[in-house]
């Protein structure tokens, strides 16, 4: 009977010392238990701990960063601030609205609602005028009507932009060595009399014939564009004075050159000067022809990757190659420049030529780009002029350039859209406010009650940002 109760317990209840043993272990086990949990809370909170940390670091650097003068965010503020204005204006400028607020104690919502429509139909037509209509993407996807007349808006944004991207990489180019190129203009008419007498004045094929005429403009910018340089850096002249005079002299010659015989078109019906019309083969390309988009009425054509490459070919010259260090170096300090072995002379000319070739290019991507394709009077428009606010909007670097030019160019485009509603002198004010708020960074602070950058504040000057 007591061997048959003995083997009926287990080996803790007949060992006393091991019964002992797991009692103990079970009473651990209970008492770690607690602590596991304990330190588990604990690391969940102090996860969540860090990722608080974390989500405020980036709000305070973010606020941090909106709430300082840099670059960045005074050319946004400088943006906004002109829309703001312009708004006013708008509100200012309609007689209607004008007269809401004569009874506005009486019945504010009346003013309000009439201030609100004027500004949101007027940018609303900037908008539609330059990148998309929605009232027509609408049609079009119900049926009704075709993709050109969606795709009609950003291929005139696109249209405007190249030239003025050129022209902003011929003055921002000059910015660099610490030259003020304001003779762009000029430097774009020639460009234009250049691509003009190339593309029809000979027969070849398009493969040929093309590249040549985007030459012949750009050499005969890069001529005329070195001549300031030249003069600033045999006799000192100021290239600022004498691109001024040349613009006036570019601007004469092409009255002259329109008049005679071998550019002048000989058709008697013509009531006004104008020159022969660039071959088929040295007109640039339609990019709804090289994207296979069979639809006629798309202005926009090749000038515009053109731009885009020559924004790339700056921003190497500048960043990686001699040449384009000596310019900086230049442009920064000059004499220290002399002192270290560069040819400061030379340099002035080089930039000037290239800075001239660029905005030849301008002339001749639009001669060649956009109907009739042949010289006027005003074939150049206000291009190189222009050109100055893209690159001080730009801060005179190529991809800031870029930028800007297909903002001026999409407001160009709106403009027609936009004229229907109000005045369309607005949007060259809009320009002009973007420039003076942009040129005066520490005006921008005042007004905003920014934070000075450790650096400083950024300044407008002929040398560049």
């Amino acid at each position: 009977m007591t061997d048959v109760n003995d083997s009926g317990r287990s080996e803790e209840e007949r060992d006393p010392e091991k019964q002992a043993a797991a009692t103990e272990t079970e009473a651990s086990s209970s008492a770690e238990t607690p602590d596991t949990d304990s330190e588990l809370q604990q690391a969940d909170a102090e996860v969540k701990e860090a990722e608080e940390r974390r989500q405020r670091g980036f709000v305070s650097s973010f606020f941090g960063f909106v709430t300082t003068a840099n670059t960045f965010m005074v050319t946004v503020y400088s943006f906004l601030m002109a829309m703001v204005i312009g708004a006013v204006l708008i509100i200012v400028s309609d007689p209607v609205v004008r007269g809401t607020f004569t009874y506005f104690f009486s019945q504010p919502g009346d003013a309000l609602s009439a201030s609100w429509n004027a500004v949101s139909s007027a940018y609303a037509g900037l908008f539609s005028g330059a990148i998309l209509n929605f009232e027509t993407l609408g049609e079009y996807l119900d049926g009704e009507t075709a993709l050109g007349r969606v795709l009609a808006p950003i291929s005139e944004t696109l249209t405007y932009s190249a030239p003025l991207i050129l022209a902003g990489l011929a003055v921002g180019l000059a910015f660099r060595a610490g030259l003020f190129n304001i003779g762009a203009q000029g430097q774009v008419i020639m460009g234009t009399v250049g691509a003009a007498i190339v593309g029809f004045g000979l027969g070849l094929p398009m493969w040929l014939h093309l590249p040549l005429a985007l030459l012949g403009g750009a050499l005969a910018g890069a001529l005329f564009g070195a001549v300031p340089g030249a003069l600033k850096a045999w006799t000192g002249a100021h290239e600022v004075i004498t691109s001024i005079m040349l613009n006036y002299v570019a601007l004469a010659a092409l009255g002259w050159i329109i008049g005679t015989k071998f550019v002048k078109d000989p058709d008697p019906d013509k009531r006004y000067a104008i020159s022969k019309a660039a071959d088929e083969t040295a007109i640039l390309p339609r990019l709804s022809d090289v994207f296979g988009i069979n639809e006629s009425g798309l202005r926009a054509n090749i000038g515009i990757l053109i731009a885009i490459a020559a924004g790339l070919a700056v921003a190497w010259l500048l960043s990686k190659s001699t040449l384009g260090y000596r310019m900086r170096a230049v442009g920064l300090n000059a004499d220290a420049s002399r002192t270290a072995g560069m040819s400061v002379p030379n340099t002035y000319i080089t930039t000037m030529g290239l800075a001239g070739g660029l905005a030849g290019l301008a002339g001749a991507v639009t001669v060649l780009g956009i109907s009739p394709y042949a010289l006027t009077h005003g074939v150049a428009g206000q291009i190189g002029f222009d050109g100055i606010t893209v690159a001080l909007l730009g801060r005179a670097k190529p991809g800031g350039v870029i930028a800007a030019g297909l903002l001026f160019g999409a407001m160009r485009a709106g403009a027609s859209t936009m004229q229907s509603i109000i005045p369309i002198d607005m949007v060259t004010l809009l320009q002009a406010l973007i420039v003076i708020f942009i040129a005066a960074p520490a005006l921008v602070k005042a007004m905003l009650r920014l934070k000075v950058p450790a650096g400083g504040l950024a300044t407008s000057t002929a040398k560049g940002w």
